[in-house]
Formats: structure tokens, sequence, C-alpha cells
């Protein structure tokens, strides 16, 4: 929940940890979303240019709602010792990428309420956003689901 304006807001957030075996999930996640945060470690220079070469091009293909907020945040400043991706560098990616940027770090919350208080906002100033409402992600979500293969025999399954 976000407080914005005295109001509380509701948000459905998907975590895949930029991983790839998440991929056929998430590509169902993108459809009809009213904002995506795209997160890379300024740290681990392979976490900026997999996001650059794999994640942003998943949401472009993906995303079916052409006026959805992206924000780009590079996490881990706490660490700037060792940081591998410079602040300019993740300003550059989030032009080319048309969203606005953030850093944060997770482990001391510096930012991370900015974070989503700045992607809220974003969406509350799309009217068009507002109007679609979730209806249509929750119905593709559950229409996955439906499709899903039972499990083998030897995997765990959560349902």
């Amino acid at each position: 929940m976000v407080t914005i304006g005295g109001k509380r807001l509701k948000l459905t957030i998907w975590d895949t940890a930029g991983q790839e075996r998440f991929g056929t999930l998430t590509s169902s996640y993108y459809r009809g979303a009213h904002g995506i945060i795209l997160v890379y470690d300024v740290t681990r220079r392979e976490t900026f240019t997999n996001l650059s070469e794999v994640w942003a091009k998943e949401v472009e293909l993906y995303s079916t709602n052409q006026e959805c907020i992206k924000v780009l945040v590079g996490n881990k400043v706490d660490r700037d010792s060792e940081r591998a991706v410079t602040q300019e560098e993740g300003m550059a990616l989030a032009q080319q990428l048309k969203c606005s940027f953030l850093e944060c770090s997770a482990r001391t919350r510096a930012n991370v309420h900015q974070c989503f208080k700045d992607l809220v906002l974003k969406i509350l100033e799309v009217p068009t956003l507002l109007e679609k409402g979730s209806t249509a992600v929750k119905k593709q979500i559950l229409q996955q689901k439906q499709v899903r293969k039972p499990p083998e025999s030897n995997t765990c399954c959560f349902q």
C-alpha cells in the first residue's frame, strides 16, 4: 500500500529477481500493466547489460499498454566503492528507454519508497491508464493458470 495525496493505493508487484527462468511468467504480467520498475545492481555491470539487452526488450515486446509508465532503478547505492555502473550510464539508459530514473538502496531503504511513489504519481497523471483498470490483466492471469501443465512427478508445485 502506498499513500499519496491522502489516498491509499494498492499495488500488485511481481518480483522476478531478473532471472530468465521467469520469462514465460513475466510476459503475461507485462500485458496491461500500468507501470513497470526495471531494477539493476550498480555493483554488477552484467545486471545493467542484461536489463538493457533482455528485460527492456521483453517489456517492449509484451507490454500491450502503450502508455505504461516505466522507471529505471539502480540499486545498492550504499556500496558506492564497489560501483560498476555510473549514475550517468543509468540516466543515459533511462533516456534511451524513455523512462524516469532513480537510484536507491534496498538495504538502507534510501529512495525505495520514492521509486514506488514516483511510479504511482506518473500513473495518476495519465487519465487513460486509470480508465482501463486491471480487469484485463486479472483475466489473462486466470486464463494462464487454467492452461498450466501438471507438474512432473519429481517436482514441487505451489498453488
